[in-house]
């Protein structure tokens, strides 16, 4: 059977993008030039390409999803502001790897002034470049481009005083982060759909959970969820049953499930550049132990206590900071650590059980851009902006100090939230995190 997918927004949004291209024009002005290439295709092997993605900032700006592509932003320019290069129309090409956009669809269906052939593009940008004096490029995304419009800015250079390059180069990386940090309501809803498939795979794999179900089952599980609704993995999924949960980045999702251990999962999907990021730890058997709870109520705390101070007006931190006091007192509570909580804190002992931080930016990149500083100092969390929280408690086997029953348990709790002017909005309310609901959800198993 086919899913519905009446829930999802398929529609583009061009518009979308001009928005940003006038946003982005009015910060570098008549006097600026910003030029930003998609990252090439990566071979796997042989002519096996990896699936290609252009990178985030390129497509935050055009919504154009080909390699081989440069656009231009010249604002005043009087033959058109924007210019998109890209790849010619090529049927033979086409009937091996797909339909192209070419020079008309730049145009048509993604809002450019004017577009020319890639081939095209070292002739025609020095005079693009010609009496600009900021040239906005973006730097440590694709070096190879870069050092390409270096090279044909010192051509430029090279002409003689008629030839007027611009003077300064600016880097466009810290411009553009700094606008996909507050997300618009077009870009939440996306996020919301994202969110709401990811804490469907969350739960579907929950449901299939049992002892001797192998880890890569599922992952396959989860993404199969993805999929029926039209979305990729976001990230390399996790599933970590028994002490691999104590591997934070652990991908291998080889083993079996056995009885009596938990399942770490740590996924999310990806729809239209947008990533949910989901962690949930739950019992293979569909029962958590007594000693399982002691740590997991102390990891749910600390992730309903960090959401709560997800509000406009708080600092970046605060998040991390609350959660990391709600873990610290459970850690002293358990006997593991010793002192009081700021002793603790400050001689960082805790960082044998939680080594990570609590949040992260999220948007287009799972670990998304966007300063969290400024001028040395904090930022103020505002409407718009999306981080998760992601507190957690890991024991691997082995930890002095700490009795064997505990050895083999990692647990970390994650929702993505959105900040508001009220109440902050848990995208993945989804999905449970109570150890009752997690209980009641797995007790459906066929």
């Amino acid at each position: 059977m086919i899913p519905d997918q009446s829930h999802l927004d398929h529609a583009d949004k061009p518009s979308d993008h001009a928005e940003r291209r006038d946003a982005l024009s009015r910060t570098i002005g008549p006097t600026g030039i910003a030029v930003i290439a998609a990252t090439p295709e990566r071979n796997r092997n042989n002519d096996v390409d990896y699936p290609y993605r252009p990178n985030s900032d390129f497509r935050y700006l055009t919504g154009f999803g080909e390699p081989l592509s440069i656009a231009v932003l010249a604002p005043g320019r009087e033959e058109g502001e924007y210019v998109l290069f890209c790849r010619e129309r090529d049927p033979a090409a086409e009937t091996w790897i797909g339909h192209r956009a070419g020079t008309e669809g730049a145009m048509a269906r993604f809002g450019a002034d004017q577009a020319f052939p890639i081939e095209e593009f070292d002739a025609r940008i020095g005079d693009m470049l010609s009496n600009r004096e900021c040239l906005y490029m973006t730097q440590g995304i694709h070096p190879e481009f870069e050092q390409r419009l270096l090279t044909c800015l010192n051509d430029l250079r090279s002409r003689g005083r008629h030839a007027a390059p611009p003077e300064q180069i600016i880097s466009i990386n810290s411009v553009v982060h700094e606008m996909r940090l507050r997300k618009s309501n077009n870009e939440l809803a996306l996020m919301r759909q994202a969110a709401a498939t990811s804490a469907a795979g969350h739960r579907a794999a929950m449901k299939a959970a049992a002892p001797g179900v192998y880890e890569y089952q599922l992952e396959a599980t989860l993404h199969y969820v993805y999929g029926l609704d039209g979305m990729s993995w976001a990230y390399p999924t996790i599933v970590g049953a028994g002490a691999n949960a104590c591997v934070l980045h652990y991908v291998e999702n080889a083993a079996p499930l056995a009885d009596g251990d938990l399942v770490l999962i740590d996924s999310g999907a990806e729809y239209r550049g947008y990533a949910g990021d989901i962690t949930r730890t739950f019992p293979a058997n569909g029962r958590f132990t007594d000693t399982q709870r002691e740590i997991y109520d102390i990891v749910l705390a600390a992730n309903e206590a960090a959401i709560a101070v997800c509000r406009a007006g708080e600092k970046a931190n605060a998040p991390h900071q609350t959660a990391l006091n709600t873990l610290v007192d459970g850690l002293l509570e358990l006997g593991f650590v010793s002192g009081d909580r700021d002793s603790v804190i400050e001689d960082e002992s805790y960082k044998t059980f939680f080594m990570h931080g609590t949040s992260h930016w999220l948007g287009m990149d799972v670990h998304d851009v966007g300063l969290y500083k400024k001028h040395g100092e904090w930022r103020d969390l505002e409407p718009g902006m999306v981080l998760t929280i992601e507190p957690g408690l890991y024991i691997p086997p082995g930890t002095e100090g700490v009795d064997s029953r505990y050895w083999g348990i990692g647990i970390r709790v994650e929702d993505d939230v959105v900040i508001t002017d009220g109440e902050p909005e848990v995208l993945t309310a989804g999905v449970p995190k109570a150890p009752v609901d997690i209980e009641t959800l797995m007790d459906e198993r066929a």
